[in-house]
């Protein structure tokens, strides 16, 4: 419904405290009033007036005019997430930027009059209300996610299988249910999720298990284990990649005891598998299945933690056409075999009207803890026999951090274990010395497991931490017997973190964890399972290192806008920033913890436009 004030000023006893009230009939003789002279003149001078104003609007759901007001019911339901954390009732939008936020008597008075005309137009300004006990917050960021793998897990999802036979069965009615695969022996299947840590022995599979089903047997099957660290392939694969290097530096080949590769190999060694190149129409369909997640999920901004050329130039495209309905920042990968391309790669910044960015690069110092492949200081303490690997050496790291550095890049490093990070924080300190770490934000991707003395070294550096909440609540199962009592203490560490000084920006990692934002929130304040458990009981896994709920969400909003180089724009809902916002369905600030997943997303807006829901 919606009423108008055109013809006559604002009444603080109208339609402004409740948009329900009917207007009233003209037909209606117990509402008529005098049509005298006196009526007369005070219509020309309210059309005259009015002719000069800033007029007010109400109304609900339908498209958002270039011009609006949106207000929450309560007086202080907008969480601006500015320098003081301040909450208020409305932001006025101007096309794609915020012009003003206040409550709702602060509008009425700021943009009633010919001093707060917008653009020096008479201007319709709608005023929208979203529904009582929601929220409003900034556009939710994702620091540090994979969005092509996103859509590309969303084809073979493997992450409820809960057996290698289970795993084995998913990969079988895919290919049934899928003519073309069925009828095509030589194409190859790509999946996401397995995770042998959840299964009964804990064990790697082999690709004897994949050629003991009869419909897999023969094919080419690539299976990407959940953290992104290992591939499970068949013999057909196997095959193709012959002759088998001995070993690969910063990676491992699993052989059995005869030295025969087993069908898994980690970190590096994944390179060595050649998959058929990705088609315009591949990397379409699978961009569409994030990008529709997404915004449903409300995000408006992705970190993707690795751009590859192929996808680098599939993005610069889609902006380029106009056809990017989110914001992406992207970190470019850096390939240690290749060519260094610092000094001759062109930056992308705020292509396609503000929509991509890709001026930082993506390098791996180590693996992945689940995997084993976290680079430790001493021995893992499941698996004596090893400290895991770094996927570059020291020396290299010392090379090329500084230098792209110097040439202007932002260098963004996946550090797992301890020693993975003391390295790349050695290597940090000594390029950033006597230089503007501001104009640089180096970030630690993950930075898993720290020592005291390195946590403290994030602060003192000014290295940002690009950390996922989600991970502590499914790693906190096996943490322990992977790294001993004591050592596990240094793991997701984030308020010693921050204690320590350190800026910190949240994200999940997605497909190795749910995209949902709600979900980060969740375990951010909480540390514990969705049912409410951890190894520590329920007050929570190491419940001294929970965030606040301030915390998490400036870690989800401003935080990653100054981690990807757009706090004056982004982050925040104030005047001369874009229009990005949330709606939330329940005060996520407020409401105990355990509703905190039951949170939905009503609106997710961008530029001040609707991207998802409705208003």
């Amino acid at each position: 419904m919606s009423s108008s004030l055109r013809h006559r000023p604002p009444s603080k006893e109208g339609p402004l405290n409740d948009d329900t009230r009917p207007a009233p009939s003209v037909n209606d003789p117990a509402k008529a009033r005098p049509r005298g002279p006196s009526y007369v003149v005070l219509l020309l001078l309210s059309l005259t007036v009015a002719s000069l104003l800033v007029v007010f609007r109400y109304s609900s759901n339908g498209p958002l005019p270039a011009s609006y007001a949106v207000c929450t019911r309560d007086s202080h339901g907008i969480y601006t997430v500015d320098g003081n954390n301040n909450r208020v009732q409305c932001i006025v939008v101007r096309r794609a930027e915020i012009v003003d936020t206040g409550s709702l008597d602060d509008v009425r008075s700021r943009w009633a009059g010919t001093a707060s005309m917008l653009d020096g137009e008479v201007v319709d300004l709608e005023v929208r209300y979203v529904k009582r006990g929601s929220i409003i917050v900034p556009g939710l960021s994702d620091s540090h996610a994979h969005m092509l793998e996103y859509g590309a897990s969303r084809q073979l999802p493997l992450e409820g299988a809960k057996t290698i036979t289970a795993a084995v069965s998913l990969v079988r009615r895919y290919i049934e249910s899928d003519p073309d695969v069925a009828n095509d022996t030589s194409k190859y299947i790509e999946g996401w999720g397995w995770d042998h840590t959840s299964w009964p022995k804990q064990e790697f599979p082999t690709a004897a298990d994949l050629e003991a089903d009869p419909v897999v047997r023969g094919r080419p099957v690539v299976l990407q284990s959940k953290d992104g660290h290992a591939l499970w392939v068949s013999e057909a694969v196997i095959r193709s990649m012959e002759p088998l290097p001995d070993s690969v530096e910063g990676g491992v080949i699993v052989r059995d005891s005869s030295g025969k590769a087993t069908g898994v190999l980690l970190d590096n060694a994944q390179e060595l598998v050649q998959k058929p190149a990705l088609t315009d129409k591949d990397l379409l369909r699978r961009f569409r299945y994030v990008v529709q997640d997404a915004l449903a999920n409300g995000l408006t901004s992705i970190h993707d933690a690795g751009f590859s050329p192929v996808s680098l130039a599939f993005f610069q495209r889609q902006a380029e056409e106009g056809k990017l309905p989110i914001r992406i920042y992207g970190m470019t990968h850096f390939d240690e075999t290749a060519d260094y391309w610092g000094d001759q790669s062109q930056k992308v910044i705020n292509a396609g009207n503000g929509r991509l960015s890709a001026r930082s690069v993506k390098i791996f110092a180590d693996g992945a803890l689940r995997s084993g492949g976290a680079a430790l200081h001493e021995p893992y303490t499941d698996n004596p026999d090893t400290r895991g690997f770094m996927r570059l050496s020291a020396e290299v790291l010392n090379d090329v951090i500084p230098r792209f550095l110097r040439d202007g890049w932002q260098v963004n490093v996946h550090a797992i274990g301890d020693r993975a990070n003391g390295i790349v924080l050695d290597a940090f300190e000594a390029a950033l010395k006597g230089v503007n770490v501001t104009a640089l934000r180096p970030r630690l991707e993950h930075a898993q497991i720290l020592t005291q003395a390195d946590m403290a070294r994030v602060g003192k550096l000014g290295v940002i931490a690009s950390i996922q909440p989600t991970h502590v609540i499914s790693d906190m199962w096996f943490a322990e017997d992977r790294l001993g009592p004591e050592r596990v203490k240094g793991l997701y560490a984030f308020r010693s973190i921050i204690d320590h000084g350190g800026r910190v920006a949240l994200g999940t990692d997605f497909p190795v964890e749910d995209m949902n934002p709600m979900n980060t929130f969740y375990a951010a304040i909480t540390r514990v399972s969705p049912d409410g458990q951890s190894p520590h009981g329920p007050s929570g896994w190491f419940p001294e290192q929970r965030l606040t709920r301030v915390e998490t969400l400036r870690g989800m909003t401003i935080d990653p806008a100054y981690a990807s180089f757009t706090e004056s724009t982004l982050g925040s809902l104030e005047p001369g920033k874009r229009a990005d916002y949330v709606v939330l369905s329940q005060d996520i600030m407020t409401v105990p913890a355990k509703k905190i997943l039951d949170t939905k997303v009503l609106a997710t807006v961008l530029d001040g436009r609707l991207a998802h829901g409705t208003i």
